[in-house]
């Protein structure tokens, strides 16, 4: 039971990181500040919950596991390098600002690898070792775009100057996510498929767990990509209110599937 709560609390890290990279998608100068600053407050919660979560699961069951320090490190660094960069917001220097976004996206990522390298099946030196965190952080950025679309498309309704080109490159941002998402899900089953110990766990995903997948594509990047298409089509108007709208479903749309992702991680142990 503790490994499925770490299998479904990975996806509040995983927006917190995405988030981050999300922000860097539209241009600074043109959006105000008060987006950045009230983006950043949002993701570093979801990285304070995920840590507060971790720190609670270790205390419930009394024992930390072999990595969970490093791994609790890395996370405290990535939410300390994120309140510096929020910090950095109020202030007009912008070297401190990027130097402290390039610390939080540095410490993400690697968060990310370590907590995704957890539920590794196999020795470290397998083919199927850099799927792991490569499908994890894959999933962070479908999060992380969603969410940040559909905050900027709520800032339209404070903004009512701002250009439509910062929404219109987060939803390019969103769709080449969501693409290359499919495209990683369909590799690690391969890889993991045509190696040795994830040849048990393929076979079973593809023979016990054919639904599960199912729901898993057709629910999260099938649905996600026919709504992007949409939000296209709203934008090409354009209509910021109707795009902001169909960003709600889209966000519904990759939480789902992320969440379908973690089930199958939990029972097959593969990263999807």
């Amino acid at each position: 039971m503790t490994k499925f709560s770490h299998c479904f609390l990975l996806l509040f890290g995983q927006l917190a990181v995405g988030g981050v990279v999300g922000l860097a998608v539209p241009p600074f100068t043109v959006i105000e500040r008060g987006f950045y600053k009230s983006s950043a407050g949002i993701y570093l919660g979801f990285a304070l919950l995920f840590i507060a979560g971790k720190i609670g699961l270790a205390v419930r069951v009394g024992e930390l596991t072999a990595n969970a320090p490093l791994e609790l490190a890395c996370w405290s660094a990535f939410a300390l390098a994120l309140a510096w960069y929020l910090a950095t917001l109020w202030g007009d220097r912008n070297e401190p600002r990027a130097r402290a976004f390039l610390a939080a996206l540095s410490t993400g990522m690697a968060a990310l690898t370590i907590s995704a390298n957890e539920y590794r099946v196999g020795p470290l030196l397998s083919p199927a070792t850099p799927l792991y965190p490569l499908s994890v952080i894959m999933g962070a950025l479908a999060l992380g775009a969603v969410a940040t679309g559909m905050l900027l498309g709520h800032w339209y309704l404070i903004d009512l100057g701002l250009s439509i080109e910062p929404l219109r490159r987060l939803h390019r941002f969103y769709m080449w996510v969501i693409g290359l998402q499919v495209v990683t899900i369909a590799l690690t089953i391969g890889v993991m498929a045509l190696t040795t110990a994830g040849a048990a766990a393929a076979s079973m995903l593809l023979t016990d767990y054919q639904q599960l997948l199912a729901m898993r594509m057709l629910l999260g990047p099938g649905a996600a990509l026919a709504i992007g298409a949409m939000i296209g089509r709203t934008l090409a108007i354009p209509q910021t209110m109707a795009a902001t709208g169909l960003f709600y479903i889209a966000i519904l749309a990759v939480i789902v599937g992320e969440m379908m992702g973690r089930l199958i991680l939990f029972r097959t142990s593969l990263p999807l």
